[in-house]
């Protein structure tokens, strides 16, 4: 019975990401859940409680994949300039995946204070990574600068999803090249 229920609450969140991906925050209803994993509509209701825990619980599952994405990248860099730049290239590579555009989506989207604080936290968490690198690099406020380098990752994030103009790569290395700049001083 255990097992069942865990692999429908996997196959819920699966759901949670296609139609977050697909169609952003508006898609993600339960009646759509429902439709997508076979359940009937008061069946959603005995795993999630509301939409926000499904956002919740898209965060708690998939943030730390991500971060460890990032992480990862940053470990395999040999300098401090180096683990900025795969801090920035890492984070921009995973646009396309469905774990990111969900919480892309998440973030765009109206939710109530614990679902936003637990975004925070997580995005707290990815920010802290850096700070290491920066002080290393010399800088008088590293915390600062880290908000500023994500800030600049935020950006290229939302130019890559709006489909510019620009190619995502293009968009990409004008994000590295600003926050290595910006973290030279």
């Amino acid at each position: 019975m255990a097992e069942h229920r865990s692999m429908q609450r996997a196959a819920l969140l699966d759901a949670a990401r296609s139609l977050l991906s697909e169609g952003g925050t508006e898609a993600l209803t339960f009646p759509a859940l429902a439709e997508r994993t076979g359940l009937a509509r008061s069946s959603v209701y005995e795993y999630f409680r509301s939409r926000a825990a499904v956002v919740e619980e898209l965060c708690e599952v998939d943030f730390p994949v991500w971060a460890a994405d990032v992480s990862a990248a940053m470990e395999r860099a040999g300098t401090a300039e180096a683990k900025v730049e795969a801090y920035v290239r890492q984070q921009l590579e995973l646009v396309g995946d469905r774990r990111h555009r969900a919480v892309v989506a998440i973030s765009a989207s109206e939710l109530d204070a614990g679902a936003r604080e637990k975004i925070r936290a997580a995005h707290g968490g990815l920010v802290a990574m850096i700070v290491e690198a920066l002080a290393e690099l010399g800088h008088e406020q590293p915390w600062l600068a880290a908000m500023l380098v994500q800030g600049v990752v935020d950006a290229a994030v939302r130019r890559i999803e709006l489909g510019a103009a620009e190619e995502p790569g293009a968009i990409t290395d004008a994000a590295v090249s600003m926050a290595l700049r910006g973290v030279r001083g």
